[in-house]
């Protein structure tokens, strides 16, 4: 089911995406202080996935300065590129230079990549630990071929990522540079919050096509799954 939440501008649409992630951070903190019980202190955390890519920057920029326990929050990515964070194109770099400032400063990075490594190895072993957790909350993108996450629809591992039950998933995209690692799409229908940061009347066109039938890309898998609610914030 899509939430559909539209905005004049980018900056606009920026701010209240980050009021509605703070706020849907704190119910879940609120959610987990609840269940410890009256009088209990409790180091219970959650988490926020976040994307990539350059449209981000300004909501991270509001939600970085958003008053929050930061201090009992994860973040990590909704998807990386396999690459050394040094690297230009890593998606885990521009999240520290640009979320984990201010009052986000406090808050635990959990990186999905370690470059050193084979990506393989590293995604089974992730797969079998418990870190990071599975996201309380995850503010997705969506290219105008319709992935979310890294779930390429011409990537070799596309019937693999939307039909694991495994968390996450190594992929190699077609029509995109560097191998990636990705939430699966199992994963991204068991996340409780998940909300969809796009712009522009091609990719509300791409998303529109992808609600009403069933298309070959990631975001229509989820759009049409009855169990999943996406909060999409739009700006023209």
């Amino acid at each position: 089911m899509i939430d559909f939440h539209a905005f004049d501008t980018a900056d606009a649409q920026a701010e209240a995406l980050a009021r509605a992630v703070a706020q849907a951070l704190q119910d879940a903190l609120s959610e987990r202080d609840a269940k410890a019980g009256v009088g209990e202190v409790t180091t219970a955390r959650v988490t926020l996935a976040v994307s990539g890519g350059k449209s981000p920057v300004t909501f991270f920029t509001h939600l970085s300065r958003t008053p929050l326990d930061w201090a009992r929050v994860d973040v990590t990515l909704v998807d990386d590129r396999w690459l050394p964070e040094a690297h230009a194109d890593s998606n885990a770099r521009m999240v520290r230079e640009t979320l984990l400032q201010n009052a986000a400063a406090a808050a635990r990075f959990v990186p999905l990549v370690d470059a050193t490594r084979d990506p393989a190895q590293v995604v089974a072993a992730l797969n079998q630990s418990s870190a990071p957790a599975l996201p309380d909350v995850a503010v997705l993108g969506m290219g105008e071929d319709g992935h979310t996450a890294s779930i390429f629809a011409d990537a070799p591992e596309w019937e693999h990522a939307t039909t694991t039950r495994e968390r996450l998933v190594v992929v190699h995209p077609g029509s995109a540079p560097h191998a990636r690692i990705s939430w699966s799409l199992h994963a991204l229908q068991h996340i409780n919050t998940l909300f969809l940061q796009i712009g522009g009347e091609k990719k509300r066109a791409v998303l529109d096509a992808a609600a009403a039938l069933p298309q070959h890309n990631a975001i229509s898998r989820l759009a049409v799954d009855g169990g999943v609610t996406i909060d999409v914030y739009w700006y023209a």
